[in-house]
């Protein structure tokens, strides 16, 4: 998105002057696939494996694993952090299902990057993000851009709700916008875990000036990491970066570090200044020398006199640049001033030399259409069912069909007997340190009898291995939402699948025609924003907190993470006939309780259903 993307003859031309050079490529494909985008996915799959000879591609979408299959795709598959493979047993049935290396979610400790190393396969590797931006939503658990405005993250699409300032109670801040991770000099721990084969530099929509001082600072701390004079010339690099203020996040176990800012200062750039006179004659007086072509960023994108100047002339340290800005959006004295992008002239020139050295187009001809091997459709439908999945799990019998999340809370009013009629639940995100404990409560809901389960990603088909007696239902946060990805989940023994709550209408109606194992949809309920392992210190749990739009949200907490819900629901029951008869047969219902504090706003909550998903 907003991007100046490569044709696939340069890609080529690229990728063989990266080979000449001992670097290798990997492409991304890691966005969500709609039914209807099957074929011009393989497509690219096909050129990516035939002509541009990548050496990986990163997904996270199961039916691109297929897809790359069916496209002759023999380079390695890496899983995006947005699949969320997020605890250690996950990592085997990742490369049951073809993957290759998995990058991991940005949120975890070195002690857990260890435990998820040592449950990899052999010739199995890891990917670490070490530096770059980072959201305040775990990856792949995001839906605040989709939910306000139909443009996904999963998409490659967010449009960066959590960056405003929100009130509350009062308080106008920045309550889920994040610094920057850096490892900095503590990257040199991952050197000794063998299994983790790249460290990964966050670097979507940046410049060459921010990619080459990363770039630079992180290969001094690899090879000369233990002399003192390369470490401080390394941070150096960092800082002159322009990236955001940083944070070490949760790295270290043992000091883990809030990522969400205190100062509220979160914005891209290094600080240069700010603005002084006002009205007509406000200017900047720079606190380094300014080069023609430096891009400045007044101030912050939620503010009304926000903007962008690229600078035609040099402006030395302490000079004078006139800052104008359009009527009725003079920006006030004291408004900050960041450098956020620049060329410097040897850069351009080595960049330069690089493009003349760059191979003439691949002479590999341009593959041939594919034609796409789609799973067999079933046609019964079988009897629909409704769930109502409680938070708080009711006790005793009850008429209609419960799901429990799987909690202490929800073993102990539990009986054995009862548990047999229970769907069962499994959690959005599990973390390594937290997977001992819950594999433990999994096992006493299965010891109870429990049959009918929900499991929340792929990969949680891990805790039912040899137990082929089970109703498995892929849950709402699997983002399913293509034949082929659903295709995959039948290899894992899962009975059906609940479909992506982000889809349209169009959508949700193709897929239903074209579904190889029986469907479930959201139908009614409060569906999180977004789910988060951090919050902010002063953000106040079941108090409302609102958008500068209006919109309004609370947060909660559930074991270890936050979830951010809006004060709407999502509801399609206006709906329910016209998706039984398309083929949908499990209709859930999220019950979330509302806190008295926050009210609740009338809006239809058809989330994407009258639009189109971008």
């Amino acid at each position: 998105m907003a991007a100046k993307n490569f044709t696939a003859e340069e890609l080529a031309a690229l990728t063989e002057t990266a080979h000449g050079r001992g670097v290798r490529v990997y492409v991304t494909l890691n966005t969500l696939i709609k039914p209807d985008e099957l074929e011009p996915a393989a497509t690219s799959l096909a050129a990516a494996a035939r002509q541009i000879r990548a050496d990986g591609i990163i997904v996270q979408d199961l039916g691109v694993v297929e897809l790359a299959r069916q496209a002759g795709f023999d380079g390695e598959i890496h899983l995006s952090t947005l699949a969320n493979v997020s605890f250690a047993s996950a990592v085997a049935t990742a490369a049951e299902l073809g993957a290759h290396r998995i990058v991991l979610p940005r949120e975890l400790s070195i002690d857990e990057i260890r435990t998820m190393a040592d449950a990899c396969p052999d010739g199995f590797g890891l990917e670490v993000f070490i530096h770059g931006a980072l959201c305040y939503g775990v990856s792949g658990r995001c839906y605040w851009s989709s939910y306000l405005g139909g443009k996904s993250g999963l998409r490659g699409r967010c449009v960066q709700p959590c960056r405003r300032r929100y009130r509350q109670e009062g308080r106008q801040r920045r309550y889920f916008s994040c610094l920057d991770l850096s490892l900095d000099v503590l990257v040199k721990v991952l050197k000794t875990v063998p299994q983790v084969r790249a460290w990964k530099i966050e670097g979507r929509k940046k410049g060459s000036h921010y990619v080459y001082h990363t770039v630079q600072a992180y290969r001094l701390l690899r090879d000369e990491g233990s002399d003192p004079a390369a470490k401080k010339e390394a941070q150096a690099l960092l800082a002159y970066a322009l990236g955001r203020p940083s944070t070490h996040h949760r790295f270290l176990s043992h000091r883990p570090w809030n990522p969400v800012g205190e100062d509220d200062q979160t914005g891209s750039g290094l600080m240069v200044g700010r603005i002084k006179g006002g009205g007509t004659r406000t200017f900047l007086t720079p606190a380094l020398d300014l080069l023609a072509g430096d891009v400045l960023r007044i101030g912050f994108e939620d503010e009304p006199w926000h903007g962008i100047r690229r600078l035609g002339r040099f402006v030395p340290k302490g000079g004078r640049y006139a800052v104008k800005f359009p009527p009725q959006k003079t920006a006030p004295k004291g408004t900050p001033v960041f450098l956020t992008d620049r060329l410097e002239t040897e850069l351009e020139r080595r960049i330069s030399e690089l493009e003349q050295k760059v191979s003439d187009p691949s002479t590999a001809a341009a593959p041939k259409q594919l034609h796409l091997r789609l799973p067999q459709v079933i046609r019964r439908s079988d009897r629909p069912r409704e769930v109502t999945l409680f938070r708080h799990c009711p006790g005793g019998r009850s008429r209609t069909a419960v799901g429990c999340w799987v909690t202490e809370q929800a073993l102990s009013v539990v009986s054995g007997k009862e548990a047999v009629r229970r769907w069962w639940v499994l959690p959005p995100v599990i973390w390594p340190e937290d997977e001992p404990a819950f594999a433990d409560l999994l096992g006493r809901v299965l010891q109870n009898g429990g049959r009918r389960f929900i499991l929340n990603a792929p990969w949680q088909a891990s805790f039912f291995r040899g137990n082929r007696r089970l109703e498995l239902w892929a849950g709402p946060f699997c983002n399913l939402a293509n034949p082929l990805a659903l295709s995959a989940l039948r290899r894992l023994r899962f009975t059906g699948a609940v479909v992506s709550p982000e889809l349209g209408k169009e959508e949700y109606l193709t897929l239903a025609a074209r579904r190889p194992m029986p469907l479930g949809i959201v139908l009614h309920g409060f569906w999180p924003l977004c789910i988060s392992r951090s919050v902010a210190a002063d953000l106040v749990a079941e108090r409302p907190v609102i958008s500068p739009r209006g919109e309004g949200a609370w947060s909660r907490r559930y074991g270890p993470d936050h979830w951010l819900f809006p004060n709407w629901p999502v509801d399609l029951r206006k709906e329910k006939e016209r998706l039984k008869k398309a083929g949908y047969t499990l209709f859930l219902t999220l019950d979330e309780p509302v806190p008295s504090e926050v009210p609740r706003k009338k809006r239809t909550g058809m989330w994407n259903w009258k639009t189109i998903l971008k």
